[in-house]
Parts: structure tokens; C-alpha cells; sequence
């Protein structure tokens, strides 16, 4: 933990992506005539530390060639990330360590979570794959985000003039969504839930309330101790954005609260790597 391990061939590359389950593997693609890389390799230790939970990565391009080609490394640094041997679509190029800490960030998950934090059926925690800036609540207080349910922290989300919300999250790729766990006191707990799925645009109360959903959730206080509720899992895919409609609470009260809310369920496809195409400049190019 804490440390960039080297990585010396490609067989060595995925014993890595294996061994680090479902923790986030950075990996930064460099070579050592690359002055940029070489300047950025004290800030990629630093973030190794800071980031202990996740694992490090660096791959030397001349030395580990067809880890390089089987990406479609062109220039360098390049920066990717892994989830449970699945590659995440968004990498960074170039020594920028402002983007690559925010890519870490995003994709890092809860502090304070189980760092294997997976249910049966090998789904995993699909926080890595919300594309958080793209994501909204309807009626939400000020000063209680749907971000704060979304990440660690005392934060929550916590609804404004009555009990009702619209979450709308979106998905940086198209996932299968398995089931959804949630975290809430049980007099304030969500109660009734609609689900829509692949929405063009965030539904507002009036269509939410009258609409059909995919499916619709009655939620008790147990469910609302963080245990897995399971979806009708053929619904869900191929979902790029979920709307959860928050109806009601589990006591009528005036506000409903979300402690937190995690979605389980993986990527429909991992990636081709040979449909990489070059991403910058002339292959070995530093940024």
C-alpha cells in the first residue's frame, strides 16, 4: 500500500489487475527518455501515499512493449484506470497532476467503505462508472447535496419542502445494474421508489408521479440499514442514466434523508483494446 510498484511484462501487468480485486489500479504509462514522466514521478508517489487504498502502477513502454501496444500508448504520460480488471473509459495524457488527482477522486470510492465492497454474481460498487458532474437532485436542501450520499463523509442528502426527490445519475458507460443499497434513519428512510431508466431529460414531479417506471420499490426500515435490495435485474441491462423518484418516507415525516446510496451491477462490455485509437501527437511524445 502507499508505493508505485514497477510493473517488469505483461503477464506481471494482469497478476495486478487481478490481485487488486475490486480496489482502483491507476497505472501511468512512461519511459524513461521522457522528461515529463521523470519530473512526474515524485507527484505519482505522493499520490500512491495519499491514495493508499488504491494500487499504483507505473509501465515503462520500452519495456513492457506489448502492455503499451495492446493500449495504443502514443504519447506519455498516459494515465489509466482500472476497476475489477475492467478498464475505465477515461484516461488522462499528460503531466497534469490537478486532472489526474481529480480522475483519482472520482473513481476512488468511500473512505471508509469495504475496499471489496461486491455482492454475488461478481457485481461490483458502480460508483466509478457515475459520471457525478452530470447528476442532479430535484428538491434537494442547500446544504445537503445528493454528492454528500454519493462519496464518504458525515454528509447527506436530505430533501427541501416536503418529502419528495428526484435523483437522476448518469453513467460514463452503459451498465447492467444488479441492485442498490441505501443508507438512511428509519423514521426519515425512503419508502415508495420509481425507477426510470435512459431518460433524455430529468423528469420533473407531475411525470414522475403519473409515468410508469421500470420498476417500483417498497422499501421497510430493514432495507434502509445498507442491505442490498435486488432489482429485476433483465430491466436494467443496458442503463445509461437511472431516475429514482422518492415518493414518500418510511413515517410520513416532513424531509426524507439518504445517508447513503450505492448501485451495484457492472459495465455491459469491457474494452476492446484494439479499438484504441492514437490519442495525441507522435508515438513516444511527451506531454
Amino acid at each position: 500500500m502507499g508505493t508505485v510498484r514497477a510493473i517488469t511484462n505483461n503477464v506481471h501487468f494482469h497478476a495486478e489487475l487481478s490481485n487488486a480485486g475490486s480496489k482502483l489500479v491507476v497505472v501511468c504509462f512512461t519511459s524513461t527518455s521522457c522528461g515529463a514522466c521523470q519530473r512526474f514521478a515524485a507527484v505519482f508517489e505522493q499520490l500512491a501515499t495519499k491514495y493508499h487504498r488504491a494500487v499504483f502502477l507505473k509501465v515503462d513502454v520500452d519495456q513492457c512493449s506489448d502492455t503499451a501496444t495492446a493500449h495504443g500508448i502514443q504519447a506519455m504520460p498516459t494515465f489509466m484506470f482500472y476497476r475489477n480488471k475492467i478498464l475505465i473509459l477515461d484516461n488522462v495524457v499528460g503531466a497534469n497532476a490537478r486532472i489526474v488527482e481529480n480522475k483519482i477522486q472520482q473513481y476512488y470510492g468511500s473512505e471508509n467503505g469495504d475496499e471489496g465492497d461486491s455482492i454475488a454474481g461478481g457485481h461490483i460498487d458502480l460508483v466509478s462508472f457515475i459520471h457525478k458532474t452530470q447528476c442532479e437532485s430535484l428538491n434537494e436542501a442547500d446544504e445537503h447535496p445528493l454528492a454528500d450520499c454519493l462519496s464518504s463523509g458525515p454528509g447527506y442528502l436530505e430533501s427541501d419542502c416536503d418529502a419528495q426527490l428526484i435523483i437522476n445519475l448518469s453513467f460514463t458507460q452503459a451498465v447492467k445494474v444488479h441492485s442498490l443499497k441505501i443508507e438512511a434513519p428509519q423514521d426519515k428512510g425512503p419508502k415508495t421508489i420509481k425507477i426510470f431508466i435512459n431518460q433524455p431529460h430529468t423528469l420533473d414531479f407531475d411525470q414522475a408521479d403519473s409515468n410508469q417506471p421500470v420498476q417500483e420499490l417498497q422499501l421497510s426500515p430493514s432495507d434502509v440499514e445498507g442491505n442490498p435490495v435486488n432489482l429485476r435485474f433483465v430491466k436494467f441491462q443496458n442503463v445509461q442514466n437511472m431516475q429514482l423518484f422518492v415518493k414518500d418516507n418510511l413515517e410520513n415525516t416532513n424531509t426524507t434523508q439518504i445517508d447513503h446510496l450505492t448501485l451495484f451491477g457492472s459495465p455491459i462490455t469491457t474494452t476492446n483494446m484494439g479499438d484504441f485509437k492514437r490519442v495525441a501527437g507522435k508515438k513516444g511524445e511527451c506531454h
